[in-house]
């Protein structure tokens, strides 16, 4: 009975501090940052980030502009003349709305500073959004609203000071959630190294020869760490911090382990066969 209320009582902690992080992140995704102009006369630029390509240091922004007062018509639907969206210098591309025209949503690349993908799963990168429009050749108020979509990643938003421009400061790093399972499988894969470690020395120094069983396991351990260590969220490289913490050192634990019980188990075996009756 204290035993099963031990276990009951890790799993409602565990239960908990697991909602706790699953709502502080859902409350991170659904923020909204607010930067940029409050006239009544604006472009409302609404900026989301889709995903994040930490490889080719990228994101995709999806951008969606309104027209607000009487810059717009058709409730903010069309702008009443040219609208010209400038962009920041990390931004790939300006966009250019017609006038009287839909405006439609538009995806734009962001190219991110900083960083580097072999950190993982502790890198970070940095970038600077900026739009400045422009209505029919004349400099006009935007206002930024700022989301983020990618669950894979944590977003720190810093709004700049500024009268007619939107302009936010992003620091990006890996969310908690993967943070969190990137620690664990680097966990595992010492639990598993040394799993077969104490399993080999067993094996080895009880005279047990070659055990089939013993040495199946081992093998389908090496080969089923390599699948689990690509089950990895966010697609890492090889090289990364993952690997050089416990990846490839696992392996190679277990490797070497596998191969000194096949050459122990047969020396013994070979000894058995000549010895005199």
């Amino acid at each position: 009975m204290p035993v099963l209320v031990a276990v009951a009582f890790l799993i409602v902690v565990a239960v908990a501090v697991g909602s706790w992080l699953q709502y502080t992140e859902r409350q991170a995704v659904d923020t909204v940052h607010t930067a940029g102009s409050a006239a009544a006369d604006r472009v409302d630029v609404a900026a989301v980030v889709q995903s994040v390509d930490a490889a080719s240091r990228e994101l995709v922004l999806r951008v969606w502009v309104t027209p607000r007062g009487t810059l717009g018509e058709a409730g903010g639907a069309a702008p009443v003349a040219d609208l010209s969206l400038q962009t920041s210098g990390a931004t790939l591309g300006d966009l250019e709305f017609a006038a009287h025209e839909r405006l439609a949503v538009k995806d734009v690349q962001v190219a991110l500073a900083g960083g580097s993908i072999s950190d993982y799963p502790f890198d970070s990168y940095a970038t600077d959004i900026a739009f400045r429009a422009r209505l029919g050749g004349k400099q006009v108020p935007v206002r930024m609203l700022f989301s983020n979509n990618d669950t894979l990643f944590s977003v720190s938003v810093h709004p700049a000071a500024s009268r007619q421009e939107a302009v936010v400061a992003l620091e990006l790093a890996r969310s908690a959630s993967l943070l969190v399972f990137a620690v664990f499988m680097m966990a595992v894969m010492w639990a598993l190294a040394a799993s077969v470690l104490l399993g080999a020395w067993y094996l080895t120094t009880g005279g047990e020869g070659l055990v089939w069983p013993g040495l199946a396991w081992m093998a389908a351990t090496l080969f089923a760490l390599a699948a689990f260590r690509n089950t990895a969220p966010g697609t890492p490289p090889i090289g990364c911090v993952l690997d050089w913490f416990a990846f490839l050192w696992a392996e190679t634990v277990i490797a070497l382990c596998l191969v000194t019980v096949v050459v122990t188990g047969v020396d013994k075996a070979v000894r058995q066969d000549v010895a005199p009756p």
